[in-house]
């Protein structure tokens, strides 16, 4: 993984230093709360309900053993023990003191961590497949080139203060699972004609309280010319970007507004005339970066199958939680946050001390964050397997749900976030409880069911097969559902089915749909497919015949 280099080390020491002291003049009434607060949020600090929140960044979601233990004692230390890992590759702390903040930040300084540009009108933590480098359909590694976009964009002079966030995801697979099309700017790795490598280059995704999945400005980037275009990309929608209304700042509006083409023409105009100006990258910039991201020293393994003995809860993890690796003898094991009865991409203290050491006695002393809100180790031997089940199953942390209806994502909703409308963390409680039979879940089979508690979207929601929304009626919390969505291969935004149902009906509205999915599937299609295939009516007539309360 990328070390930093003194430059690095003497920048982020100086952050520390700096927001120690706007926060002792904060504190001290020196700095009003206004003038504070851009301070605070480029320093990844938020207001929430009951206390201060602070969003650490995880680049690209990779982590060192060393960097999860001290993150465990941090949420112990300044927390509640516990931490929670977020759909953007983040870990949030929900209950730190604003005084002790900088002490917080100084501990991350002290391994090669930081919360800088996890929130404000900025470009934010850069995202990337949780698979990368392991996988067997990638055609490069995107993770270099999202260390290479990080650097570019932290405390760019021109990009400090954007008309509103701005969120980049790189993807080096055939299979986008970064979610690159519903970001502002989404990259994917591809060939050229000649075999030289470059970027397909997406604009305008997002979701929130207008979801667009993004347009494609240029079929084919070079490399080299990486850093000038995304200069160009910012410098349009810096300059023609709303920033008279929040809701219409994003760059999506900016591209609806234009037209996709019109936007790629100013794009191109200011990438030809700012060339000469711009950013350069060159082979040899890459291939320091890359420098950082060698595969680890993998042993010549053989292929190793399930020995007969293993028993069927073993069986259903290795089938559910462990993925295939490029590198024969090798799995990918996802290591399971949800489960049943706990909150969604939670964490304790005790668990993180416990994985660092099983990272570094089975999988190079690496941990990655996903997007689903679980971590992964991603280079196990195949022997290792069996003992490295076991130790996660005492920890917890072995659920063999991964893919399937309760494996969902949730955002913290109402429980902890300002902005929300309705709470998710007791409908995610409700749909474990009631879904708690392995067999049928393995039934029903992959399902991505993703939720959130207001229009913002943290939980992605809109890229579901199944999304639901929390909305305010009058004071009470219900849900509204959506069908179809997905991130994955066909990107796709759900469609509303029909009216919000209370929360104490979620469940059994759930119930009613995966029972029509079951009714109406051809053999082996999966659910999303069998959606797509007879649409959402007959979803919709299931899901509302016995729930007359539902308006």
């Amino acid at each position: 993984m990328y070390q930093y280099d003194e430059l690095d080390q003497a920048f982020v020491d100086q952050r520390v230093a700096e927001f120690r002291d706007q926060t002792r003049r904060h504190l001290a009434g020196e700095l009003s709360e206004e003038e504070f607060r851009p301070l605070r949020l480029r320093n990844g600090l938020y207001l929430q309900r009951h206390a201060p929140m602070l969003r650490i960044a995880i680049p690209y979601g990779l982590l060192s053993a060393r960097q999860l233990r001290a993150l465990a004692a941090i949420t112990r230390r300044y927390d509640r023990g516990y931490g929670h890992f977020t759909t953007r590759q983040n870990l949030q702390l929900n209950w730190p003191r604003l005084a002790e903040v900088p002490d917080i930040l100084a501990e991350l300084a002290a391994v090669q961590m930081h919360a800088i540009q996890t929130s404000g009108n900025c470009v934010r933590n850069v995202t990337a497949d949780h698979l990368a480098g392991i996988a067997p359909d990638e055609i490069a590694d995107p993770r270099p080139y999202c260390e290479i976009i990080r650097q570019w964009a932290t405390q760019h002079p021109e990009f400090t203060y954007l008309p509103r966030k701005f969120k980049i995801a790189v993807t080096g697979a055939a299979t986008d699972r970064a979610a690159s099309e519903v970001h502002d700017i989404g990259l994917q790795l591809r060939r050229g004609a000649d075999g030289a490598l470059g970027f397909t280059v997406r604009v305008g995704g997002g979701l929130g309280r207008a979801p667009v999945i993004g347009q494609v400005i240029r079929e084919f980037l070079p490399e080299t010319e990486l850093l000038a275009y995304l200069e160009a990309i910012l410098r349009i929608y810096n300059r023609h970007g709303r920033r008279d209304n929040l809701n219409k700042a994003r760059i999506k509006v900016l591209v609806k507004s234009l037209g996709a083409a019109r936007f790629r023409e100013l794009v191109e105009e200011e990438w030809t005339i700012g060339r000469a100006h711009a950013a350069q990258l060159t082979t040899a910039d890459v291939a320091r970066v890359q420098r950082h991201f060698r595969p680890p020293p993998y042993r010549a393994l053989a292929e190793l199958a399930l020995p007969p003995e293993a028993s069927p809860r073993f069986r259903a993890w290795h089938r559910y939680n462990t993925l295939a690796h490029r590198v024969p003898g090798y799995r990918a094991v996802f290591v399971c946050l949800k489960a049943h009865g706990g909150v969604p991409g939670d964490m304790t203290a005790e668990q993180m001390e416990a994985l660092a050491g099983l990272a570094e006695r089975h999988s190079f002393g690496l941990i990655r964050a996903t997007h689903t809100q679980n971590l992964l180790l991603a280079d196990v031997p195949q022997a290792d397997l069996p003992a490295l089940w076991a130790a996660l199953e005492r920890l917890g942390l072995a659920t063999p749900n991964i893919g399937t209806l309760t494996d969902l994502i949730a955002c913290p909703g109402l429980d902890f976030c300002s902005l929300a409308n309705a709470g998710t963390l007791e409908v995610a409680r409700q749909i474990h409880e009631r879904f708690d039979d392995f067999d049928y879940l393995y039934d029903v089979g992959e399902i991505e069911l993703k939720m959130s508690g207001c229009m913002n979207a943290c939980g992605h929601h809109h890229v579901g097969h199944i999304g639901i929304l929390g909305v305010d009626k009058h004071g009470e919390e219900w849900y509204q559902i959506t069908l179809g969505g997905s991130a994955r291969g066909i990107t796709a935004l759900g469609e509303v089915i029909g009216p919000s149902v209370p929360k104490r009906a979620v469940a059994a509205t759930l119930e009613r749909i995966l029972e029509t999915y079951r009714a109406l599937r051809d053999p082996d299609e999966p659910f999303i497919e069998t959606v797509r295939r007879v649409g959402v009516q007959p979803f919709r007539e299931r899901a509302y015949a016995l729930h007359p309360a539902a308006a």
